[in-house]
């Protein structure tokens, strides 16, 4: 889905009808996952988690910045291996993901992006999932997306906030973009990632750590796109992000056309793409996340060529601080717990 524009007003206001209207549901909605948390009782893996989540609806950043994380973690010694729900695919899992054996339809975009960084699960069931990444050699579990799932223990919780937006109108869904109350988020978070321009956030509380980061394109593909005429296309959670890049690289857009996140395309979606490009005279420019989508398509080959796909990454402005906060995480989780290692007999420890 796309987010409502109230959700997101000019000025960060509660504007509008909608959200009055909407707001028994929002209390609904709260209780409910309020409740869910409270009747559930959290599992710990043998390894740390970490997780990366955000705190509204939608795209945030949070594959780039667990990419990121991950090869941080690598620098650090570490062994990780993600674990996602592989939304939009047909896998239940526990699945490791096979970027020659799985397509976007079997387990989803966002896990074949992470698979060629770390091997990477997919499963409905995180405990399971969580369960098969210890016993294939993990040695610190990376959940992108997941927060609020209560079944698996996380250890380190890393939000990350689009600064442009923020967390909009500040209210619950489905009066605003919010998944729980930010009270609730923020009691079990540890860090937050301010992805984009520089900006203070006023919900968060003095002693929150927070990371600024941004997402850089591939330098080649930022070239190649400088002063180009583009007729830009994006199913993502924000695709007016995109299409903001695109214009702050210099590309010249000649046409746009915004899609639902994790869209499944079809051979008519590619036809139209085709002819509508033609005809504003413009290059078909996507995103690395929809392109994993387009080629499960027969078409895929028609349009490959004709296609520029521009992958970003995110960098952090303070490496070192990130690297230092990772550590402490990681060293307490494992100095204050004793873990049962995977299969063995003991029981495993669970944590309210």
């Amino acid at each position: 889905m796309r987010a409502p524009g109230f959700w997101y007003p000019a000025d960060n206001r509660h504007t509008g009808i909608a959200p009055h209207v909407l707001s028994p549901l929002a209390l609904v909605y709260a209780f409910i996952g309020r409740l869910k948390r409270n009747m559930t009782v959290p599992e710990r893996m043998s390894v740390p988690v970490i997780c990366i989540g955000n705190f509204t609806a939608g795209g945030a950043g949070k594959t780039p910045t667990a990419i990121a994380i991950s090869q941080r973690l690598v620098a650090l010694g570490e062994t990780p291996h993600f674990l996602t729900r592989g939304y939009g695919g047909r896998e239940t899992g526990p699945v490791c993901v096979s970027s020659t054996q799985h397509t976007a339809p079997d387990v989803g975009d966002e896990p074949l992006l992470l698979s060629a960084h770390a091997p990477t699960w997919v499963s409905r069931d995180r405990v399971a999932g969580g369960l098969a990444a210890e016993r294939a050699g993990a040695s610190v579990i990376i959940m992108d997306d997941g927060f609020q799932n209560p079944t698996l223990f996380k250890d380190l919780s890393l939000m990350v906030v689009d600064t442009k937006v923020g967390i909009g109108n500040g209210l619950v869904l489905p009066a605003g973009p919010l998944r729980e109350p930010m009270a609730d988020a923020l009691a079990r978070t540890h860090g937050v990632v301010a992805l984009g321009a520089p900006q203070s956030f006023s919900f968060l509380p003095d002693d929150m750590p927070v990371f600024p980061a941004t997402l850089q394109p591939d330098d080649t593909v930022a070239t190649r796109l400088k002063g180009a005429s583009c007729y830009a296309f994006a199913g993502i959670g924000r695709p007016s992000k995109f299409f903001d890049t695109l214009s702050s690289l210099g590309a010249t857009l000649v046409g746009m056309r915004a899609f639902d996140d994790h869209y499944a395309y079809s051979e008519e979606d590619i036809r139209q793409l085709r002819a509508e490009a033609s005809a504003c005279g413009g290059a078909l420019v996507t995103t690395e996340k929809d392109a994993v989508r387009l080629r499960t398509l027969p078409g895929w080959r028609d349009i490959e060529d004709q296609l520029i796909v521009l992958p970003v990454r995110a960098v952090f402005s303070q490496w070192a601080e990130l690297d230092t906060f990772l550590s402490a995480g990681l060293d307490q989780a494992r100095a204050h717990y004793t873990y049962a290692p995977p299969g063995s007999d003991q029981d495993r420890t669970r944590v309210r």
